[in-house]
């Protein structure tokens, strides 16, 4: 997805639901990090999977269980969370749910 820059966008449209699936799109790819969109549907989620970098979860619109070593943490609309790096994590989505993941990579 390319984006023009100092445009105003309303996240929650750039990203539908689709039935019984997790859908993605990279809204910035650089070098030094991404961001990404991503649209469950309810019950749907990311197995446990861990991540070299630290990850910023905002959610956008529903709620979320986001498991952190082991440790359940329920987010709604409006609420972020970090993941820290090299921790194993995963989502389930409560309800359905967007959510935006900044990743910063760093050494």
């Amino acid at each position: 997805m390319s984006l023009n820059t100092a445009e105003i966008i309303n996240i929650e449209s750039l990203i539908d639901y689709q039935e019984k699936s997790v859908v993605s799109t990279e809204i910035i790819k650089k070098e030094t990090g991404n961001v990404t969109l991503f649209a469950f549907d309810e019950n749907e989620g990311l197995s446990e999977h861990s991540a070299p970098f630290d990850a910023l979860v905002q959610v956008v619109d529903g709620s979320l269980t986001i498991t952190i070593d082991k440790a359940e943490y329920s987010l709604n609309k409006g609420e972020i969370i970090i993941m820290p790096a090299n921790i194993p994590h995963a989502l389930h989505a409560n309800t359905k749910v967007k959510m935006i993941l900044t990743m910063i990579k760093s050494q």
